[in-house]
């Protein structure tokens, strides 16, 4: 099938070989490719109830039928496994320029299994891969362990169009179970613990290179869409928005709805949003708009300190999600501050959000006399002195390092523990945003924002953030399209530019699949489908697609709660409409 290169690269750690496999068109026509494809595999490979830190759980990289094209929002590549985090399906994906060199190599999927005998770097090529011992890079952190993999382990003699390499630093080598894989420095594939998994298999990184293209149905009806794309957006109030300020604009929308989780979860309003929002970004940083390969947007904020204790500091962000964590679950009322947690953060390899939602979850547990350790709310040196003991399993983070599940059982929190499957959620707080709710409830791999983004149609007023019944259908709509946007693998921010009948367009001009939406909801339930088999595979229960006991607490100020009846009504409508037992 067009838009496939019809390879999977399969490696044995343990006996340090590879085979080449041919693609199956059935399996494609079926899940299409990215996260389709990867979940099918991962299904396949998988042995039942598998410890996700030992050899035999596979680690899946994938890039979409349309990577490495023109199409706008492409430059994205997916790594799936089971969680450490969840015990669950994990999925995360990761942007940038190192994408690219991904596809090039000319696989469709890359799966991983065994465990090296000593830490390892892999070097991915169209011919295969090449082992190379790599102790002296293990405990490094991850700007320098990406730059000394490209340096050290690119294929010099043979002059490949790309070239690009992802890496886990310190806390994914401790087996924290958050950890994340870098590329680019600052980009991440960063939530249920895809770096933990790679850390347990004893890869410090990954050099992908390549001169592979896919070979598209119809390829100049995929340029001309990327030219229609292109003058019909890039004026857009929506593009410039992003490109002027970013996702940290997010901060006074979500200040706006009462919805910016504060003072861990306990309020949707934080007092100093000011001092960390996107104007105050751009007032204490000099900042360069940044963006991913294939991208008309630059939604990235390459900032630079101008003053204070960590002048010169330079880094891709922070983003919402970062900022909310650091600013307003654990209180930190300055932007240079929160961009200094952030970098300590991407140095070590952690998911910020989880690692923001436990420092906070921390200082509620001292302050309720559960555990003893120096910290509060606001103070910075204390939490970036926290960061390091969780990356490094030290004392009180060796507690941290096991997860938010862990934590709040070994302290008797479990009551104030925000989480679901072991996942924090994002920085939307479903008390004053319902359809999140359901979103973080029903998600495969724990409290997820980005499965359905469900906050941009409830924040643009499309719907009531308010509403309970009938709320499930217009969610579903959402979470089918996006869940193409997976198979694809496009960028969320690209979701307003690419409704169903774009979708449909750029499928059968890459793939030569022509389908109606019906059809391609249909290919966005195989995918639904296999992966919640997955998880019902791995012990998720009926309680397990429930809100933590905080969310049906009032917020302090404006009283605003999610009860369980109106949980349960909203998904008592999605598993109807999905067809799928309670």
């Amino acid at each position: 099938m067009k838009g496939f290169y019809d390879r999977i690269l399969k490696i044995d750690l343990s006996r340090e070989t590879f085979s080449i496999e041919p693609g199956d068109e059935k399996i494609q026509a079926t899940y299409l490719g990215g996260k389709g494809l990867a979940s099918y595999l991962l299904c396949t490979l998988n042995p039942k109830g598998v410890d996700p830190l030992t050899p035999e759980n596979c680690l899946i990289y994938a890039t979409g039928p349309v990577a490495g094209g023109s199409i706008w929002g492409s430059s994205r590549y997916g790594v799936f496994t089971k969680s450490p985090q969840t015990g669950f399906y994990s999925e995360s994906y990761s942007g940038g320029k190192v994408p690219e060199a991904i596809d090039a190599t000319g696989f469709d999927a890359i799966v991983i299994q065994g465990q090296s005998k000593k830490p390892s770097v892999l070097s991915i090529h169209p011919e295969g891969v090449d082992f190379h011992r790599a102790g002296d890079l293990w405990g490094r952190e991850t700007y320098e362990t990406e730059d000394i993999a490209k340096e050290r382990f690119s294929l010099s003699k043979i002059r490949y169009r790309k070239t690009g390499a992802v890496a886990i630093g310190p806390a994914a080598e401790n087996l924290v179970r958050f950890a994340v894989i870098e590329n680019d420095y600052w980009r991440s594939a960063g939530r249920t613990g895809v770096g933990t998994v790679m850390g347990s298999k004893r890869i410090k990184a990954i050099v992908f290179q390549g001169d592979r293209k896919r070979s598209f149905f119809d390829e100049t009806a995929v340029k001309n869409i990327s030219k229609e794309m292109a003058r019909a957006f890039r004026d857009n109030p929506a593009v410039a928005a992003y490109k002027s300020m970013g996702t940290p604009m997010m901060v006074k929308l979500l200040n706006n709805a009462k919805g910016f989780p504060t003072r861990y979860w306990s309020a949707g309003y934080c007092d100093h949003w000011e001092q960390i929002n996107a104007d105050a970004l751009h007032d204490h940083c000099q900042v360069t708009p940044r963006a991913c390969a294939k991208c008309f947007m630059a939604c990235g904020r390459l900032a630079t300190v101008k003053e204070g204790r960590h002048k010169g500091l330079k880094i891709e962000g922070p983003e919402y999600e970062t900022i909310y964590t650091f600013g307003g679950l654990c209180m930190i009322d300055s932007i240079e501050e929160i961009a200094y947690l952030n970098d300590i953060c991407d140095r070590l390899g952690m998911d910020t959000i989880s690692a923001g939602n436990l420092c906070a979850f921390t200082i509620e547990a001292v302050k309720r006399g559960k555990t003893d350790y120096p910290i509060d709310y606001g103070d910075a040196d204390a939490i970036a002195g926290l960061l390091k003991k969780i990356a490094y399993r030290k004392g009180i983070g060796d507690v941290l390092a096991n997860g938010i599940k862990f934590a709040s059982q070994t302290w008797g929190l479990e009551d104030i523990a925000v989480h679901v499957k072991g996942l924090e959620p994002a920085g939307y707080d479903p008390r004053a945003l319902k359809g999140m709710g359901l979103a973080y409830a029903t998600s495969d791999r724990g409290a997820c924002h980005l499965r359905a983004t469900f906050y941009k149609p409830e924040l643009a007023g499309l719907i009531d953030p308010g509403q309970i019944e009938g709320k499930a259908a217009m969610f579903v709509d959402y979470e089918d399209r996006l869940t193409l946007f997976d198979t694809l693998i496009l960028c969320r921010f690209y979701r307003d530019m690419y409704p169903w009948e774009s979708l449909a367009k750029i499928i059968y001009s890459a793939c030569g699949i022509g389908a109606e939406k019906s059809e391609l909801q249909k290919i966005a339930a195989n995918v639904s489908n296999i992966v919640r088999d997955f998880n019902l595979r791995e012990g998720m229960l009926p309680e397990d697609e429930k809100l933590p006991p905080a969310f049906h607490r009032p917020l302090a100020g404006t009283g605003e709660v999610i009860t369980e009846d109106e949980l349960n009504t909203m998904l008592d409508e999605y598993y109807h409409l999905r067809g799928w037992k309670k």
